[in-house]
């Protein structure tokens, strides 16, 4: 059977290192025991491997088979790993995952039952579903599909759309320009390819990516990722271990929450995170990296960056040329925390080595390692 599966960014799951194109055995099987394990549903795979740092596989189970009561999670004594789909993949397949067994119910349009269908072909027309396991899909301009039941799917392929999930383990997807894809529920995932559009999601585990240009996709629910491809994008998480990241020039990767990575490719943006241990890296041309959290790391490798590290304990570093900006904090009697020195320094090759993290020492720039 067809399923997908998740893996941390090594292509590891639970320690156990896979290879694509790989077939592996075991002896026996049973759910959240023992044996290989995968999703029928692809968007059930959040709930085991939250979307930063982790990669989905289409994958391929035989054998001995035991599937779990709560979801579409499957154990097996044999898997092959297909190939690697990523987010986008992954999503795309939870939306046709959705629709088929949708289709399968033979349902009618306009349905608030559960397992229930809900389709408009015209322009400015509405497909809405409040049943749980339902679709509404739209492939008109100035259409809304919505949903507010759990596992749902809504769907837009014209302009000016707009696709609203509410529930848990849904997915909203526009391919059209202007479109909005929303969902507020957790393992949920929000996906526009066209310019101009926004992605967003309020619950934990979500995903919310843009292709476009001028795109919005944001998250404010904990281990989320909102991730822009094209120009002049903004990608926003507010909760913490979530990561917002930009490969677009002009683009602005943003996060409040600790734990959390901020990452730009672009020229002329910029990475910036408040919260505690946290990482902000752009490798664009005259691009800004910043934390304000303690214990964070900012990073620049593009041409007359800085990289701004003001948080306790936190460090920067940059590429020759670069300048990098540390501050350093003391400690009264009281225990409060307050700033002692404010330095900044260009990266000349000579008092600071290019590509070495510095921190801000009884004010002066000091050398440390990586995992300092």
């Amino acid at each position: 059977m067809k399923t997908y599966k998740g893996f941390d960014k090594d292509l590891k799951c639970r320690g156990f290192q896979y290879e694509i194109g790989k077939e592996y055995e075991t002896d026996k099987a049973k759910a959240c025991e023992y044996g290989f394990h995968a999703c029928e549903n692809p968007l059930d795979v959040f709930k085991y491997y939250a979307p930063p740092d982790s990669r989905y596989c289409e994958v391929e189970q035989s054998g001995t088979l035991d599937k779990h009561s709560d979801d579409s999670k499957v154990a097996s004594t044999k898997i092959r790993i297909v190939e690697e789909i990523g987010l986008k993949g992954i999503i795309e397949a939870g939306v046709r995952f959705i629709l088929d067994r949708v289709n399968r119910n033979d349902t009618k349009e306009s349905n608030t039952g559960d397992y229930s269908a809900a389709t408009n072909t015209g322009f400015r027309s509405l497909a809405t579903n409040t049943g749980n396991y339902s679709a509404a899909t739209n492939t008109g301009n100035y259409s809304a599909a919505t949903n507010t039941g759990n596992c749902s799917a809504a769907t837009n392929t014209g302009k000016y759309s707009v696709a609203t999930n509410t529930g848990k383990y849904s997915a909203a997807m526009n391919t059209g320009e202007y479109s909005a894809a929303t969902n507020t529920g957790n393992y949920s995932a929000a996906t526009n390819t066209g310019c101009r559009s926004a992605a967003t999601n309020t619950g934990y585990s979500s995903v919310a990516t843009n292709t476009g240009e001028y795109s919005a996709a944001t998250n404010t629910g904990n281990y989320s990722s909102a991730t822009n491809t094209g120009d002049c994008s903004a990608a926003t998480n507010t909760g913490f271990q979530s990561s917002a990241t930009n490969t677009g020039f002009q683009s602005a990767a943003t996060n409040t929450g600790y734990q959390s990575a901020a990452t730009n490719t672009g020229d002329y943006s910029a990475a910036t995170n408040t919260g505690k241990y946290s990482v902000a890296t752009n490798t664009g041309f005259r691009s800004l990296a910043a934390n304000i959290g303690s214990n964070s790391t900012a990073a620049v490798s593009g041409e007359e960056s800085i990289a701004v590290a003001a948080g306790i304990d936190s460090k920067a570093k940059g590429a020759l040329g670069c300048y990098i900006v540390l501050a350093e904090w003391c400690v009264d009697d009281n225990g409060n925390c307050h700033i002692k020195h404010v330095k900044s320094r260009k990266v000349d090759g000579k008092l600071i080595k290019p590509d070495t993290f510095y921190m801000l020492k009884n004010g002066k720039f000091v050398e440390v390692d990586n995992d300092e």
